[in-house]
């Protein structure tokens, strides 16, 4: 019997095809997607700098087929060294041997998996995948690693952002400057109305701007990374604290001193952000034995 599951099956067909210990058991084919967010503030063309990834979101069966497929290899459906025949996979998921290569050749960019002559395609060790890829971000944060992407995505903000606030510091044009002082006033508003996806958004694309701010092109290319993060992950120790008049206050001294040049204060304000967490004792990095 197939490993693969088809995305689509009914009911009656998924009743008949799984059973328990096969790899059928997709966890995440059942899961309802998250609703697209509700923005409608303007995104400046800076804060879409350092977008460009090998997400294949909004791209028909092909990029539904890479969701599918990168999910069970994230979630360990289908582990390290698992050989994916392509005909098995369009057999069963009922696409065309162009989508299936293709979507292969997507999962090979993410270090997911890897063909070779006479070998095949096969599943690659964690050690391989490209953990800064979006999509694997996404994957991680909704499958049974949650928990560990969650710290380390915390930890990864820890060790840049407040670098990149003190580089900032005096460096935005007028344009980002105003941006950013728009993107606080969003921030205070969606708070007060209990708007999480509007506050949340216009948290991302200002976390994200400041890192495109610091002249640090390592750093820049982070940006859009750090801000597909904070939207996908959620929870303790990825985003900043929920809506409220502190966090609200602590973006707005951040972009104060932002604007005026002081280093010292920005640092300092994006520290304050990343601590003000309820479990801000258990986010905070600290060394851990290996």
């Amino acid at each position: 019997m197939s490993t693969l599951a088809h995305p689509t099956m009914t009911a009656a067909r998924a009743a008949e095809s799984i059973s328990a210990g096969e790899l059928d058991r997709f966890p995440y084919a059942d899961r309802p997607t998250p609703p697209a967010p509700r923005w409608e503030g303007a995104e400046s063309e800076l804060g879409r700098v350092g977008r460009k990834t090998t997400s294949s979101r909004g791209r028909g069966l092909h990029g539904q087929l890479v969701q599918q497929l990168g999910q069970m290899i994230v979630s360990g459906d289908l582990g390290a060294d698992r050989p994916l025949v392509p005909e098995e996979i369009g057999q069963r998921f009922e696409v065309s041997r162009t989508v299936v290569r293709e979507s292969l050749r997507v999962l090979e960019a993410k270090g997911l998996v890897s063909a070779r002559p006479n070998v095949g395609t096969r599943v690659r060790p964690v050690g391989d995948w490209n953990l800064l890829d979006p999509d694997i971000i996404e994957w991680r944060a909704f499958g049974p690693q949650r928990d560990e992407q969650r710290r380390e995505l915390f930890e990864l903000r820890w060790a840049i952002e407040p670098l990149a606030a003190r580089l900032a510091a005096g460096h935005g044009r007028e344009d980002v400057q105003a941006r950013l002082v728009e993107l606080t006033e969003i921030m205070g508003h969606a708070g007060a109305q209990g708007d999480l996806v509007s506050y949340g958004r216009a948290d991302a694309e200002l976390h994200g701007l400041v890192l495109q701010m610091a002249g640090n092109r390592m750093l820049e290319h982070l940006s859009g990374i750090v801000s597909c993060a904070l939207q996908v992950s959620g929870g303790p120790g990825t985003t900043c604290e929920r809506p409220s008049d502190s966090a609200v206050s602590l973006h707005a001294r951040l972009v104060d001193a932002l604007g005026i040049g002081d280093g010292t204060a920005a640092e300092a304000a994006v520290r304050a952000l990343l601590t003000v967490h309820p479990d801000v004792e258990h986010a905070v990095p600290a060394p851990r034995e290996h």
